[in-house]
């Protein structure tokens, strides 16, 4: 089992490796000059709908595709199976007040301390619908629903939640080289340090939930704070004023206790 499991982590891996340099050598080394003159002017060519379409399909989407192809060549689960399981909640009432507390959260964080960026209220719930599949899912497929938990059975929590945020931060790292990137001169030791909590906070989630959904729930939302508010400042900026400190000792102290309360219920049950 342990071999098993192994092995669809070197797929996984590979697979995600694969993806990226496609996705840097033709989004940041080849058409990223078409994106550049969309931004900067409006022109729409051919070449920023081949930006658009790589980047929809294949660059954020990287997890899920790597899922995916794992599920039906590796695994041969088929469809129907691979989103059964990415919809699947058990425990639909705990689910619910679980994610729901950790959004509410989110925006409390915003309401005090966010710098609005001129957008009207109504763009983060449009937002956040936009977010769910072309982020949350696409990602959450990926991060929580394969790697996190199929590392658990190699290593403790602790260490898989960090080697799981380590990947997901080089991941990401090509976005500082994209001037039309929303992370293009944002601080790289602030979003570590987001990465890092966030990656305590989403596979404490899973833990407690057991839910694909309710991580991507919790991600897309996250992301669609940025419709209406200034996003790096607010959740980036590095060292950071008092209220977003206090936030990140907060949010990773709930995090931590969520995973060691599931945990404990976990072993519970076991018995």
């Amino acid at each position: 089992m342990k071999n098993k499991t192994e092995k669809s982590i070197h797929v996984f891996l590979l697979l995600i490796i694969g993806l990226w340099v496609f996705c840097f050598v033709t989004l940041k080394l080849w058409l990223l000059p078409y994106s550049v003159a969309y931004t900067e002017n409006g022109e729409m060519t051919v070449g920023y709908l081949l930006y658009a379409i790589i980047g929809l399909f294949f660059s954020t989407p990287a997890p899920f595709v790597s899922v995916l192809i794992i599920s039906l060549f590796k695994e041969k689960i088929g469809l129907k199976e691979f989103f059964r399981r990415i919809f699947r909640t058990e425990h639909k009432l705990k689910t619910i007040l679980l994610t729901g507390v950790f959004c509410l959260l989110a925006l409390i964080f915003a309401l005090i301390n966010g710098t609005p960026n001129g957008s009207p209220w109504y763009m983060l719930p449009l937002g956040f619908l936009v977010m769910i599949p072309f982020v949350g899912i696409a990602e959450e497929t990926g991060w929580r629903g394969f790697l996190q938990p199929a590392l658990e059975e190699k290593f403790k929590f602790p260490f898989s939640v960090l080697l799981t945020a380590f990947i997901w931060y080089i991941w990401h790292f090509d976005l500082w080289l994209d001037k039309t990137s929303n992370h293009y001169g944002d601080s790289l030791i602030g979003f570590g340090i987001t990465i890092f909590i966030w990656a305590f906070a989403l596979a404490a989630l899973y833990k407690a939930t057991k839910s694909i959904i309710a991580c991507a729930t919790y991600h897309a939302f996250i992301d669609a704070i940025g419709a209406i508010y200034d996003w790096n400042l607010l959740f980036d900026s590095f060292p950071g004023n008092v209220i977003t400190n206090i936030y990140r000792v907060v949010w990773l102290g709930l995090s931590v206790a969520l995973w060691i309360w599931a945990d404990r219920k976990e072993k519970k049950n076991d018995y």
